[in-house]
């Protein structure tokens, strides 16, 4: 039950995320702002995301974790109700970053937590439940944003996602134990910060940056690919992100459980079936059909990395919480980048297929990079270090 109440946050914190893409013109007009500005809803939530998934962890370190996830969810029911009730715009902005705290710091614990809840060898699969509440947020997030939006007002999303946080925060209170949020008597900032001299972890996180890069620098794009390339109706877009979606439960799902039976090697063929994936899109984008079963493999060969690399990055570095946070940190930089770099090719003139190569190219480095992570660990063995392990070495 610990593990379903983790998954609820997760949930909710993923509509958060991905539900105001479906509302942004609303959101546009009611606040009186440009569509530019509007996006920063979106941009500013990942940024915050991104520095803050290390700020309040680091902030939180030796600290007991099941009341730092309880206090994460509150701070996510309180960005979701300023949302709600924002009169304006600047106050919208400061919800939406107020949310944005707590996501990197709730699943880089979360995982940590979730992991103490079974026996260590269905550790990925633990991680997996937890993020199933992200990634089946991604399969409802826009459509429900949309459907409550239409009918009910833009609020009315935000006040639906505040009931969900109020719920998610009660689950956890309750149904999370205690026991499994404790924190090793070496889990304080100095001892975070040195699990980074590891090189296992910045491997890992590298890998990380190079495969949500690769993934969402080619999904950013997506929308403008089916209508532009495929021939798709802007109306077909959004059954097409659900297939996405789907994908990524699959994948999750298929992740961890592989990850469980072999880590290294479900992590270089999930970025390799990525590079394939997502060259074959490229090739293949004019072709519905086929750009129907290729935007669902994006979605499963894009996520079965997520429980592997996770659970790798804080064996790597003994178990605390801040490497998995900075491994939410690095997939954030990915998306950035990723995106980045795609706008500049479509700029460049190359067309909206571009942006599909590009995120080939950035899956395939970040398969030499898990090849090399992979290699470099086996010399020292297939056991991890604990984080009792690295608590008394330090």
């Amino acid at each position: 039950m610990g593990l379903l109440a983790l998954a609820l946050g997760g949930f909710g914190i993923g509509l958060t995320e991905f539900v105001i893409a479906g509302l942004l013109p609303q959101v546009s007009r009611s606040l009186n702002v440009s569509t530019a500005a509007a996006g920063w809803l979106i941009s500013g939530y990942a940024l915050t995301v991104a520095v803050g998934a290390i700020g309040v962890t680091a902030a939180t370190a030796g600290r007991p974790q099941k009341p730092i996830l309880v206090g994460l969810v509150a701070l996510f029911v309180a960005g979701n109700l300023l949302c709600a009730i924002a009169p304006n715009y600047p106050t919208m902005l400061l919800g939406r970053v107020v949310a944005a705290l707590c996501h990197g710091t709730f699943f880089g614990i979360g995982s940590l937590v979730a992991r103490r809840l079974v026996p260590p060898e269905r550790a990925s699969r633990a991680v997996a439940m937890m993020f199933a509440g992200l990634t089946v947020a991604n399969v409802l997030g826009v459509p429900f944003g949309a459907l409550v939006g239409e009918r009910w007002g833009w609020r009315a999303t935000f006040w639906a996602i505040t009931g969900t946080g109020a719920v998610a925060l009660a689950a956890i209170a309750v149904l999370v134990p205690g026991w499994a949020g404790r924190v090793s008597g070496g889990a304080g900032l100095r001892v975070q910060l040195r699990s980074f001299r590891s090189t296992q972890v910045w491997l890992t996180l590298t890998a990380t940056a190079l495969g949500y890069g690769g993934m969402f620098g080619a999904f950013s794009y997506l929308a403008y690919t089916f209508t532009e390339v495929t021939g798709f109706s802007t109306t077909d877009v959004a059954w097409l992100l659900v297939v996405y979606g789907t994908g990524l439960v699959v994948g999750n799902i298929a992740g961890g459980r592989g990850a469980d039976h072999n880590r290294d090697a479900t992590l270089i063929v999930s970025l390799i079936g990525l590079a394939a994936t997502l060259t074959a899109f490229g090739l293949l984008a004019s072709s519905r059909p086929a750009s129907v079963i290729l935007v669902f493999l994006l979605g499963v060969f894009g996520f079965a990395t997520v429980p592997g690399m996770i659970t790798r990055v804080t064996d790597a570095a003994g178990g605390v919480p801040l490497a998995a946070s900075a491994n939410v940190s690095a997939s954030n930089v990915g998306n950035a980048v990723g995106a980045w770099l795609g706008g500049l090719v479509i700029s460049a003139g190359w067309g909206y297929s571009a942006p599909l190569f590009v995120g080939a190219g950035i899956v395939g480095a970040g398969v030499g990079v898990m090849g090399w992570g992979a290699w470099a660990a086996r010399p020292a063995g297939a056991t991890a270090p604990t984080e009792d392990a690295v608590a008394q070495r330090s």
